[in-house]
C-alpha cells in the first residue's frame, strides 16, 4: 500500500508539473497574440476560411484584413521573416497591395482552387497540397475568428508537441523531472516559437514529435502502439507537409539501419531495431509515390521556386549546378551565423555530451529528427530564412530530447530489451525473473 501512494502521488506531482508549465507557457502567449503572421499566412487562412464555407472572394479578403492587421507591431528588426508587411508600410497600403496583387493574378489564370490568388498558380499549388493545416485551422477559425483562433491552433499544436517530449522521454525510461525538462525545453526553443506561428511548420512538428514517442515506444516493446503511433503521424504529416513527412521519414530509417549494424557487431540483437528502420523506410516509399501520384511538387518544383523568385521568372534548363552553389553560400553565412550566436552550437554541444554519457533508446530517435531538419534547410537554402528556425526546426528536438537525460543519475540501455546471446543468465534465478538487474537499472530514473 504505501508503494501504491507513493507511485499515485509521483504521477500526480508529475501531472501538477507538466500543467503548470503548460499554464505558464499559455500565459506567455498572451503577450502576443497578433504580430506573428508570415507571407504565407494568408495563404492557409484563405484555405481554412474556404473550407469553413466562405466565397474564395471573401476568403482572400478576410485573409488580407488578418494579414495586414496582425503584424502591425511585430518586431521586424529580430524576427524579419514573420512580418508580412514591408518595412514603413501602414495597413492601408498593405491592404491595397494585396488586394491589387489579386486582382492582377485572378486576371492572368489564376481562377480556382481553394487558396485565393495571392500569386500565380504554380506558386499556390504549393500551398493547395497541404490541405491537412487549413483542415486543422476550420473549427479555430470559425468559433473564435481568424485572430483569436489562430493563436488558439498554434497554443494546441506547441502544447500538444511538448506533452510528446515529456512522454517520449519518459517511454524511454527518463525521470520524471528529466520528462519534465524535456517539456519546458521544447516550449523555450525555437520549437516552441515555431509551433506558434500561423503555419503548417508548427503542425507538422507536432505530428514529428507523435512519430518520435511512436518510435521510442516501438524500441521499448510496445509494437503495437508504437508502430500506430508511427503509421498515423506520417499520415497525417503527408496532409499536412508531405516533404517533412518524406525526410523524417528516410532520416530515422538511415539512423535505425545504422543502429541496427552497430548493434551486430556488438553481437546484439537488432531484431528491434531493423522492424524499426523497416517501418520508417516503407513509409518513407509511400509518402513519397503518394505525392508522385496526385501530381504535388517535387525536389524540382522546389529547386525551380528558389532560383526563379517564386516562378516569376523563366524556369532554368537544370537548375542544379545554380541550386548547389546557393547551397555553398547558404551554410557558408550559416555558420558565421552560429560562430557569431553561438546557441545552437552550444545546446548540440550538450547533447553530444549526453549521447556520450548517458544510454537511451531516445538519443538516436533525436538524431534522426535532427538530420530530417538539417535536410529540409538543406532543401530551401534561402538566405532570407537565415535568421529564421522555421525551415531547420527539428534540429531543436536533439536538444530538448537529449539534454533533460543529463538530469539523470543512472544510464539506461541504449538498445531495446534484448539479452545479448553470448551474456549466460544465472541457473538460480527464478523463472521470469532473469532480466531483473536490467529491470533494476530502468527502474532506478523512474524514481528520482
Amino acid at each position: 500500500m504505501p508503494n501504491i501512494r507513493r507511485t499515485r502521488r509521483t504521477q500526480h506531482l508529475g501531472l501538477i508539473g507538466m500543467l503548470l508549465i503548460a499554464v505558464a507557457f499559455a500565459g506567455l502567449q498572451l503577450t502576443a497574440v497578433t504580430g506573428r503572421a508570415s507571407p504565407d499566412t494568408k495563404n492557409y487562412l484563405s484555405y481554412a476560411l474556404s473550407l469553413s464555407g466562405e466565397s474564395r472572394q471573401d476568403a482572400g479578403r478576410l485573409a488580407i484584413g488578418y494579414s495586414c492587421a496582425s503584424g502591425q507591431h511585430a518586431p521586424l528588426n529580430t524576427i524579419p521573416w514573420t512580418s508580412r508587411k514591408a518595412s514603413g508600410e501602414s495597413e492601408e497600403q498593405c491592404v491595397r497591395r494585396l488586394n491589387d496583387s489579386v486582382a492582377y493574378w485572378s486576371g492572368h489564370g489564376n481562377t480556382s482552387g481553394m487558396t485565393a490568388p495571392f500569386a500565380n498558380q504554380r506558386f499556390m499549388a504549393i500551398f493547395e497540397a497541404r490541405p491537412g493545416y487549413p483542415l486543422f485551422l476550420v473549427p479555430f477559425v470559425t468559433a473564435f475568428g481568424p485572430t483569436w483562433g489562430l493563436w488558439l491552433a498554434g497554443l494546441v499544436v506547441a502544447l500538444a508537441g511538448s506533452v510528446c517530449v515529456l512522454l517520449a522521454l519518459r517511454a524511454a525510461g527518463a525521470s520524471r523531472r528529466a520528462g519534465l525538462a524535456g517539456q519546458a525545453l521544447y516550449l523555450a526553443l525555437p520549437t516552441g516559437t515555431v509551433a506558434m506561428n500561423p503555419l503548417s511548420d508548427g503542425l507538422s512538428l507536432a505530428l514529428g514529435t507523435a512519430v518520435v514517442l511512436g518510435c521510442v515506444l516501438l524500441l521499448r516493446d510496445r509494437p503495437r502502439t508504437g508502430a500506430a503511433l508511427v503509421a498515423g503521424g506520417f499520415a497525417l504529416m503527408f496532409l499536412v507537409r508531405y516533404s517533412q513527412a518524406l525526410l523524417l521519414a528516410a532520416a530515422l530509417a538511415g539512423v535505425f539501419l545504422a543502429w541496427s549494424g552497430w548493434l551486430r557487431l556488438k553481437r546484439r540483437r537488432p531484431a528491434p531495431v531493423l522492424r524499426a528502420a523497416g517501418l520508417c523506410g516503407v513509409l518513407a516509399a509511400i509518402v513519397y509515390a503518394g505525392a508522385h501520384l496526385l501530381s504535388w511538387p517535387m525536389g524540382q518544383d522546389s529547386a525551380q521556386d528558389l532560383l526563379t523568385h517564386h516562378y516569376q521568372r523563366p524556369d532554368l534548363p537544370d537548375p542544379w549546378p545554380e541550386f548547389f552553389v546557393q547551397e555553398r553560400v547558404f551554410w557558408s553565412a550559416w555558420l558565421r551565423r552560429q560562430a557569431t550566436y553561438p546557441v545552437l552550437p552550444v545546446l548540440l554541444a550538450l547533447s553530444a555530451w549526453a549521447l556520450l554519457r548517458r544510454r537511451s533508446v531516445v538519443l538516436p530517435v533525436a538524431l534522426g529528427a535532427g538530420a530530417a531538419g538539417l535536410l529540409n534547410q538543406a532543401g530551401h537554402p534561402n538566405l532570407d530564412q537565415l535568421l529564421g528556425y522555421r525551415l531547420i526546426v527539428f534540429v531543436w528536438l536533439l536538444p530538448a530530447l537529449a539534454i533533460p537525460l543529463l538530469l539523470d543519475r543512472s544510464a539506461v540501455p541504449a538498445s531495446p530489451r534484448v539479452p545479448s546471446p553470448h551474456v549466460a543468465q544465472p541457473k538460480n534465478v527464478r523463472s521470469g525473473q532473469r532480466d531483473g538487474a536490467v529491470r533494476v537499472v530502468e527502474q532506478i530514473p523512474e524514481s528520482t
